[in-house]
């Protein structure tokens, strides 16, 4: 804190403990030191990856405290804004006794406990999404209220894992323009709009493939996260399973039926694998456990304006005693059926566009191919 006026402090119980995080918080580096607050324990939000600090008689909450100056106390309240949290002065302890500090703790029934918080497993499955997430989190906080960022939120942090998934896979240029690091130039970015999905408009210059910087242009898209499709097919019977729901995309084209035939489909959570995802969307959609998953291809389905990355399967399964029933998660309001059907008759919903889902097409096709193989 050289040459800054401390004038706040702060006991810190939660994911503000890990360093990266604070530091990413704050713009700068910081020292913390270890204090208690008796009477209080940290339990995970539930539904959440991170806590909430509760009362709790004879219970000792660990944490770590900070002494800022207003510029870092400003920081701290904007990027617990999203879920009401607010600074409670409570009195904490210390090596060199008791201290007076603020605390971030929610008055709203938005957040309940839901047993105890493992910051362990936090710092290993959760903390690189959340570190590469909160310029996004702290830029909605300037401009929508607590009940838009709350209902982003879980797409920022799925976001931000697709961001460091992209990152860190091959992006191979055989043919394609290696790009370099001054090859788009953004000079602005925007978020007009940020609820489940978000959209990002940029000002930006790209290279010309004369060498050229293109003349600034803006651009704008949909933001959403990596996502998984599985087919299930079952090679002895020669059957598939499909799912069919509701979807908002075909009725604002003005189709006249929206109810649509794809595979699985899910987003990849935070921490999670594209195959582990899989997995997961296929048990809540239809019921089904998987055995071999094949993978299929992956690939951006709407380049032009849409950021969302698919990684598409083949899963080999037994379905001779799957139910063609009603699934999905009650609380994201799914309503998804499931059907069996010969894997001919999917190529015949294929040829009359009844089956009119693109990764359901680029699975089917890819399974035309190798089915046989498949098969023997």
């Amino acid at each position: 804190m050289t040459g800054r006026a401390v004038t706040h402090r702060y006991f810190l119980f939660g994911t503000l403990r890990h360093a990266p995080l604070l530091e990413r918080v704050l713009g700068r580096a910081a020292q913390t030191r270890p204090a208690v607050l008796p009477d209080h324990a940290v339990m995970r939000a539930e539904g959440q990856s991170f806590p909430i600090l509760v009362p709790q008689p004879g219970a000792r909450a660990s944490g770590a405290l900070l002494d800022t100056d207003a510029e870092g106390a400003a920081a701290l309240d904007l990027y617990e804004d999203g879920y009401d949290y607010r600074p409670r002065e409570l009195t904490v302890q210390t090596a060199d006794g008791p201290v007076p500090a603020r605390a971030f703790v929610t008055e709203t029934d938005v957040l309940r406990p839901a047993g105890p918080w493992d910051m362990d497993h936090w710092q290993r499955v959760h903390a690189p999404a959340t570190v590469e997430a909160v310029d996004e989190v702290m830029d909605l906080a300037r401009q929508f209220p607590p009940a838009a960022q709350q209902a982003r939120y879980p797409m920022v942090l799925a976001r931000a894992d697709s961001a460091l998934r992209a990152r860190h896979q091959p992006a191979p240029a055989a043919l394609r323009r290696q790009a370099g690091p001054q090859d788009v130039q953004v000079s602005a970015l925007r978020r007009p709009y940020a609820w489940f999905f978000g959209v990002e408009e940029s000002d930006l210059c790209f290279r010309r493939f004369d060498g050229s910087l293109s003349a600034p242009v803006t651009r704008a898209g949909l933001v959403m996260a990596d996502a998984v499709t599985v087919l299930p097919y079952d090679p002895l019977s020669d059957r598939v399973m499909l799912v069919e729901q509701y979807r908002f995309g075909p009725q604002m084209r003005g189709d006249p039926n929206p109810w649509s035939l794809e595979p699985v489909a899910g987003r990849i959570d935070p921490g999670e694998t594209p195959e582990a995802a899989a997995r997961r969307e296929t048990l809540e959609e239809t019921g089904l456990r998987l055995d071999r998953l094949l993978p299929v291809a992956r690939c951006y389905p709407s380049p032009g304006a849409v950021s969302e990355y698919l990684f598409l399967f083949v899963a080999l399964t037994d379905l001779s005693a799957a139910d063609e029933g009603i699934g999905g998660l009650a609380t994201e309001t799914e309503d998804i059926r499931s059907h069996v059907i010969p894997f001919d008759r999917l190529m015949a919903l294929i040829d009359s566009h009844e089956a009119a889902n693109g990764p359901l097409l680029t699975t089917a096709y890819w399974l035309a191919l190798n089915r046989e193989r498949l098969r023997a």
